[in-house]
Order: structure tokens, then C-alpha cells, then sequence
């Protein structure tokens, strides 16, 4: 079961998993001299500003994706890529800290995955392009087919897929990929297909873009993200990272609510961030996305295969560095080695477990961090040991990497592990721990 000439290859959803995995196969097709029409679903805009283009996410990728993007073909200009992020400022309830990138390869960029927030579009024409724009605009400038059109239903013409939009348009395909993300209706048509899937766990996050100004912007917060980590009930992580005039306020927690959002706010370290006498908006650009907290089951079968949110993807993180890894399988798989689910299951399975068995580590250290934070001890003791990395130009700085990798993603949660959990970086804490609680 392969991809011949002329096989018709169907992908749902044109977000970066969508884009990127119609880029690959059309590259790879290319380069082995065979012809395969390729037909992407997307009925959004991406160009627009608020909710029509927004695809709900925090915006930034890091500077080792945007290389692995470059050396795979895909070049971000200059106005994708908004800022450079080249330190982390964390803050706890009693103090805070400067991280600062080891190298350029860690720093990391910012993004608008849309047009821009709403009211953005005052600013026309916009000092900025949308990231899901252009990579969408690269795939069908490799010859995808782009229909603008939304998805009515999907079902089987023999044992092939089919797919059915407008009125009453509808195609047969050799291939049927899903890149549906968690946030549209788009995973139950999947399901109904009865081939075994069933979407991933997830839990809902909180972001706006709040404006400031550029000159606010690079006074209050500068080329940092900051992270902050407060304990307030149910918040398991808040970060504000500056994007132009704006500043993305990312929260992730249990049940996120009005309370927790003005308790955020209210903190001090918050506070800190914010222009002089700074308002929340009445209509500030916000969304509440669900983000992927734990894998699908059977994503793939004969002729079909998940990628994106809706298959695996990072725990809190690089969600599209995790669709970069699953399109390139995905694109491998049915190009060199066939599209039958045993061909999904010995080469495209193995990129989705990697991503499925660190996440297991990932919501180990969550765990920690969750049952750690109410100590004020134990965090200005972190605190205090990144300081004295920060200060010491011969330190390896372990912790500080740590720390730096799993706000960016740019490493996986077992090198972060690694990292903490070394002999070094244990007895340092432990150093640092008894000699302020002796003080």
C-alpha cells in the first residue's frame, strides 16, 4: 500500500502541522521524481487580525527549530520572527533572577501565529507576518492545492477515504491526514471514521496580548520573558513575554478563572511588569485554547494518520516543534515507505512515543514543582543557586539550563532531568539549602 503517480493525498487543517507535513511531501515526492496532488483543507484566513486568523498560542519557537526549519528549507523572514529572547527573568513571591541564554542557539523567538491581536489592524499595513500565513503560503507555493473551504464530513468509499465540503463537493483520496489541532470540531469527524482513534487528554490555558507600546514594552520587560512563580491556588505556570507593542500573558492552571485571573494581577511581581496605572482592557485580545496534557490512541490506520495537537505533542511546550518531528515522519513514512498502518506503526510511531514517554517525565517535574512551590525556602534556595551560576562565568551552569530549557523547549524534559538531577547541581542545593537555614 504506497503512494503511486498521481495518488491524491487529503490534509485537514492548515495550521503548521498541516503546512509543514504538505510541505515535506511534496518535497520528498519531488526529489524521487514522483507526482502526487496534494489537497489542504484550511477555511481560516491567517492574514486576518483577531480571532478569524488567530490559531490560539502563545507565540514563540526556539532558535534550535528555526534552524532545523532553515536547513529543512524552511527560511522564516525576518518580519515572522518578531523579537529574539535572550534571557529569562523568573520571579518568585520574594525575589527574582536573570537567566541569560548560554548561547544563541538557546535564545528564542516570537511569533504571531496569526495576523496580530484584535484592534491590530489599526496599524495597517502591519510591521509583521503570520506565521501560519507563510507557511501556508510556502506549501501551495510547492504546489499544494489549498481549498479555502471547511470540512463537512469524512467516510470511506471503499477502503479509501473520502471527503466531503461545500455543496456538495466531494473526493476520494489515497491518503487522509488529520491536522485538526484540539480547539475545532474537527477530531470528531475523525473519530466517526471508526478506524480506533480517539483524541488526546487536554486542559485549558489562558492567553491575551496585552498592549502596551513598544516603549513600554522595552522598558518593562526588554528582550526578557518572565516567568513567574507564584503560589496562587491552581496556577501551575504564568509567564508575560514581550512581542512588539504587546505583551503575551500565557497561564496555564486548574480551572483558570476570573478570581485567579485578578489575583494574578494584584500580585506584586506582576505588578512590576506593568505601565504605571496600567488597566485591563474591557475587551482585551484573549482565548482560553485547550493544550495537549496526554497522548491520542491510535492515531493511524491504513490510509489515515494524525499529526499535530491532535496526535502527540510536548507537555506545555514547543507544541510546533513537536509538529515540525510528526510532519517529517509523517511525509517520510507515506513517501519512502507506504501508507498501510503497519508502515505508520514501524516508522511514523516511534517520533510520537519519543514525544509520549518524555512527557511522563515532564509531569514528574510538574508534580514536584506543584507540591515544592508553597515552600519559600526551597524556591528562593533556587533562586539563590542560579545567581551564583549567573555570576560565575566558570560554572557549567546545569541549573540555569535546566531552567532555561523547560520554558523554551529546547531540549527535552530527560536532558532537563539530567541536568537537575545531577550530583553537582544536587549537592550545590543542598549546600545552599542548609547554610540559609543555619543563617
Amino acid at each position: 500500500m504506497e503512494l503511486e503517480p498521481h495518488s491524491r493525498v487529503a490534509i485537514i487543517g492548515g495550521g503548521p502541522a498541516g503546512s509543514m507535513t504538505a510541505y515535506f511531501l511534496m518535497d520528498l515526492a519531488r526529489r524521487i521524481d514522483l507526482e502526487i496532488e496534494v489537497d489542504l483543507f484550511e477555511p481560516r484566513d491567517f492574514s486576518l487580525t483577531g480571532p478569524p486568523g488567530c490559531n490560539m498560542c502563545g507565540g514563540v519557537i526556539s532558535e534550535s527549530l528555526v534552524q532545523k526549519l532553515a536547513i529543512s528549507g524552511i527560511h522564516l523572514p525576518n518580519d515572522v520572527l518578531m523579537d529574539t529572547i535572550d534571557a529569562y527573568t523568573l520571579h518568585t513571591d520574594q525575589s527574582h533572577v536573570r537567566i541569560r541564554a548560554a548561547s544563541e542557539e538557546m535564545r528564542i523567538a516570537c511569533i504571531f501565529r496569526g495576523g496580530g491581536p484584535k484592534g491590530a489592524e489599526t496599524q495597517k499595513p502591519l510591521p509583521w507576518q503570520a506565521f501560519d500565513h507563510y507557511l501556508l503560503e510556502l506549501a501551495r507555493q510547492h504546489g499544494i492545492n489549498r481549498i479555502p473551504k471547511r470540512v463537512k464530513k469524512l467516510d470511506w468509499d471503499g477502503d479509501r477515504p473520502r471527503v466531503s465540503w461545500g455543496e456538495g463537493e466531494m473526493r476520494t483520496y489515497d491518503l487522509l491526514v488529520g491536522a485538526v489541532g484540539l480547539n475545532g470540531s474537527g477530531m470528531s469527524m475523525f473519530e466517526e471514521l471508526n478506524f480506533g482513534y480517539r483524541p488526546p487528554k487536554y486542559a485549558k490555558s489562558y492567553i491575551a496580548e496585552l498592549y502596551f507600546g513598544s516603549r513600554e514594552v522595552e522598558q518593562r520587560l526588554g528582550k526578557s520573558m518572565h516567568i513567574f512563580l507564584l503560589n496562587i491556588p491552581r496556577l501551575k505556570f504564568l509567564a508575560l513575554t514581550p512581542k512588539g507593542p504587546y505583551a503575551t500573558l500565557v497561564v496555564l492552571g486548574d480551572e483558570i478563572d476570573k478570581a485567579m485571573l485578578e489575583q494574578i494581577f494584584r500580585a506584586p511581581e506582576m505588578v512590576g511588569c506593568l505601565p504605571p496605572g496600567w488597566q485591563i482592557p474591557v475587551q482585551t485580545c484573549q482565548c482560553q485554547p485547550r493544550i495537549h496534557i496526554g497522548p491520542p490512541r491510535h492515531p493511524f490506520a491504513d490510509r489515515i494518520v494524525m499529526v499535530g495537537d491532535c496526535s502527540s505533542s510536548r507537555l506545555f511546550k514547543d507544541g510546533i516543534g513537536a509538529a515540525y518531528k510528526l510532519a517529517k515522519a509523517c511525509a517520510y513514512t507515506a513517501v519512502v515507505h507506504g501508507i498501510s498502518k503497519k508502515a505508520f506503526q514501524r516508522y511514523f510511531a516511534p517520533a510520537c512515543r519519543e514525544l509520549d514517554y518524555d512527557n511522563l517525565l515532564g509531569r514528574v517535574m510538574f508534580f514536584m514543582d506543584d507540591h515544592m512551590r508553597p515552600f519559600s525556602s526551597i524556591q528562593e534556595t533556587l533562586i539563590e543557586c542560579i545567581r551564583q551560576e549567573q555570576n560565575d562565568p566558570a560554572s557549567p551552569g546545569k541549573l540555569s539550563n535546566a531552567m532555561w530549557d523547560t520554558f523554551s523547549g529546547s531540549a527535552s524534559y530527560r536532558t532537563i532531568l539530567a541536568n537537575t538531577a545531577s550530583p553537582r547541581v544536587i549537592h550545590h542545593f543542598l549546600t545552599t539549602f542548609f547554610r540559609r537555614l543555619l543563617a
